[in-house]
């Protein structure tokens, strides 16, 4: 199941020649994967509260097709590809009305309260495999 999540352009995302600078599409991506686990219903605080884990990109493979421009609206989709006990892998896809104007495939991991890469919650993965449905 494709999330989607939609985010404006704004002033401060663009740089010198009106375009969106490169590293704010991450900042795009990541507002789109935390509320994909939002809606899930997945409360990210919590789970560190009480069990220490937090998210991390483990990679990021990025690919600018297009630039965004001030004021344009954007479209982010995410995908679920690849769901492992202890990895998610996910496409993640901006879009400009139809057009794809940057692509990125994302790993992530769970850390626990030492910072140690461990298995994804068990509440998570029964989440992120409903959605995958």
């Amino acid at each position: 199941m494709t999330h989607r999540f939609q985010t404006r352009v704004y002033y401060e995302d663009t740089d010198l020649a009106g375009i969106v600078y490169y590293a704010n599409y991450l900042k795009f991506i990541e507002r789109a994967r935390s509320e994909w686990v939002r809606d899930l219903g997945l409360d990210q605080a919590r789970l560190k509260a009480e069990a220490g884990v937090v998210f991390a990109v483990r990679r990021v493979v990025a690919d600018y097709l297009a630039p965004a421009r001030f004021d344009d609206l954007l479209t982010v989709e995410t995908d679920l590809r690849q769901l492992t006990p202890a990895r998610l892998l996910l496409e993640q896809l901006v879009k400009r009305g139809q057009d794809k104007i940057f692509t990125a495939e994302v790993t992530l991991v769970a850390l626990g309260p030492e910072g140690r890469a461990q298995r994804l919650p068990a509440e998570f993965r029964r989440l992120v495999s409903g959605s995958a449905s």
